[in-house]
C-alpha cells in the first residue's frame, strides 16, 4: 500500500484518479479560456488551506495576479501547517495565507477557477455567482496531466510533497501560458 499511498494518497485517491479520466470528456469543463482574457487565476479546493493555498502563493512568486477560495471553509484559517512547511521548503511563505470561503471571494472579469478535483467543478457549474467564468482543472497542466488532484490534508509527508510537486509543475506551465495574469510585463 506504500506506493499507493505515496502516488496517489490513499486506495480512495487512486480510484478517483481512474474515475475522473472518462468525467474529464466535454461538459464540466468551461475551457473558454483565451489567453488574453485571462487576468487573474484563481486556485479552487475544497478547504483552501493545502492546494489551492500552495497553487496561489506559487503563482503569485512567479508573478502572476491570483486569488483563491474553498468551497467549504470559512474565512480567515492559516494554511494546514504541514503543507505550510513544506511550501517553506520550497522557497514560498504561507504564513500570511488566510482561507476565503466561497460567499466571500469576489469574481473579477479575466478570472480563470482553477479547481483540483471534478466535484469541484460541479459546485462551480452549480453556482449562479461563478458558472459562467471559464473552469479548468488543474491537474491537466501537470506533467504528466492528472484530473483529480487528491487533497493531501492530513495524509503522509510523501504523499503531499508528491501532490505539490504536481501543482508546481502545472502552476509553472499556466503562468506561462496566460501572460495576460501577469501583474507586469517584466514579471517570470
Amino acid at each position: 500500500m506504500g506506493v499507493v499511498s505515496d502516488q496517489f494518497g490513499t486506495a480512495r485517491g487512486l480510484v478517483r484518479l481512474a474515475l475522473s479520466w472518462p468525467e474529464s470528456l466535454p461538459g464540466l469543463s468551461r475551457a473558454r479560456a483565451p489567453q488574453g482574457e485571462v487576468r487573474r487565476l484563481v486556485f479552487v479546493c475544497h478547504g483552501n488551506i493545502c492546494r489551492s493555498a500552495y497553487g496561489d502563493a506559487l503563482a503569485k512568486s512567479l508573478g502572476a495576479q491570483t486569488a483563491s477560495f474553498g468551497l467549504s471553509t470559512t474565512s480567515g484559517q492559516p494554511a494546514h501547517p504541514p503543507i505550510a512547511a513544506l511550501a517553506q521548503q520550497a522557497g514560498l511563505s504561507l504564513a500570511d495565507h488566510r482561507t476565503t470561503a466561497r460567499d466571500d471571494y469576489v469574481p473579477q472579469d479575466g478570472d480563470l477557477l482553477l479547481a483540483m478535483e471534478h466535484r469541484h467543478l460541479r459546485k462551480l457549474a452549480a453556482d449562479p455567482r461563478v458558472r459562467e467564468l471559464p473552469r479548468l482543472l488543474l491537474g491537466t497542466f501537470a506533467n504528466p496531466p492528472l484530473p483529480h488532484l487528491h487533497d493531501p490534508y492530513e495524509l503522509g509527508p510523501a504523499y503531499m510533497a508528491r501532490c505539490l510537486g504536481r501543482i508546481d509543475g502545472a502552476v509553472r506551465r499556466l503562468v506561462r501560458r496566460y501572460p495576460a495574469a501577469r501583474l507586469s510585463p517584466q514579471s517570470p
